[in-house]
């Protein structure tokens, strides 16, 4: 118990150079993960990038067998998901179905590559759970390189992805493409979720791309600050984790995943105290108006109203 809270080792062990890389990386994994967040819980898409994750992971194997960088084998495998998901389950009763099956493909190829790799058993589980000494200098570089693709590529497409998130059949009756969209935010979050591969593992990187976005769309439906608490929430979580694992040289990930749930059960109750103090107002106003919306629908409507269309 001693060494898990031990402060003197952990403060040695922020000064080396890996774990203040591994650091930026993943405050850069943050922001990634906070913006990304709030459209993927308004587009439901949470098993979607658990799909996702899955084929990172191969494509991350396949890297770790040939010798190539791990981060460069997960984006790839990542996109490639990304774009199968996309183009595969364009309609949303076969979507839960495709990615089902997307997924236990990844994982099936990527157990065979896992055993066909003859080094050592830490690489292995480093993909699964994450592994901070594995980042290195030219992976935070290609890390900064593609976080700003999707964040630029996402600030241009904000406005009617939103919209079509909301209500995709009044979207295409306006005009937007959203069978661009789809794919192409599909991508984004491909790539965002290859990012966090190395910092929290192909299995429990859901912790830093839904969860926060969760846990802000219980305390807020405004779209801009659900985004900057889901910002707040990841960074807290990501950069945390590490921190927490560093005295006992643990998985990152344990302590990744237990901050993301610790935040996303305070706004659950944040949100439920707050609904009890609303409906005991109108109760005595004598209104009886209706709770408010779930997650999805409260961040989505409010959405659509930032992007300057009426909501429906």
């Amino acid at each position: 118990m001693d060494k898990l809270f031990d402060l003197d080792l952990t403060m040695r062990l922020l000064g080396l150079d890996f774990v203040q890389t591994a650091l930026l990386a993943a405050a850069v994994l943050g922001v990634v993960a906070g913006v990304l967040g709030p459209i993927i819980v308004t587009r439901r898409m949470s098993f979607a990038v658990h799909g996702t994750a899955e084929l990172a992971f191969t494509g991350a194997a396949a890297a770790l067998l040939l010798g190539i960088g791990v981060s460069y084998g997960a984006l790839a495998g990542a996109v490639v998901a990304a774009l199968l998901l996309g183009l595969l389950g364009g309609r949303e009763s076969e979507r839960d179905s495709v990615i089902g099956v997307v997924l236990a493909f990844g994982l099936g190829l990527g157990v065979l590559l896992l055993w066909y790799y003859p080094g050592r058993a830490a690489n292995k589980f480093g993909i699964l759970v994450g592994q901070i000494v594995a980042v290195e200098p030219t992976d935070l570089t290609a890390l900064l390189i593609a976080s700003a693709v999707v964040l630029v590529v996402l600030a241009l497409i904000y406005r009617p992805l939103w919209f079509a998130s909301v209500d995709p059949v009044v979207a295409a009756a306006r005009g937007v493409p959203e069978r661009l969209l789809a794919p192409l935010f599909a991508v984004l979050v491909g790539v965002g979720t290859a990012l966090g591969v190395q910092i929290v593992g192909a299995l429990l990187v859901m912790a830093l791309m839904v969860t926060p976005a969760a846990a802000a769309a219980r305390v807020t439906a405004s779209p801009l600050r659900a985004t900057v608490l889901a910002v707040l929430f990841a960074e807290t979580a990501a950069l945390g984790g590490i921190v927490l694992s560093l005295a006992p040289g643990a998985p990152v990930s344990f302590f990744v995943t237990a901050i993301s749930f610790a935040i996303y059960l305070t706004c659950r109750v944040v949100a439920s105290v707050r609904g009890r103090a609303t409906r005991g107002l109108e109760s005595a106003d004598g209104t009886g108006a209706a709770s408010g919306a779930d997650d999805q629908t409260a961040v989505g409507a409010a959405g659509v109203r930032a992007a300057g269309r009426p909501p429906v």
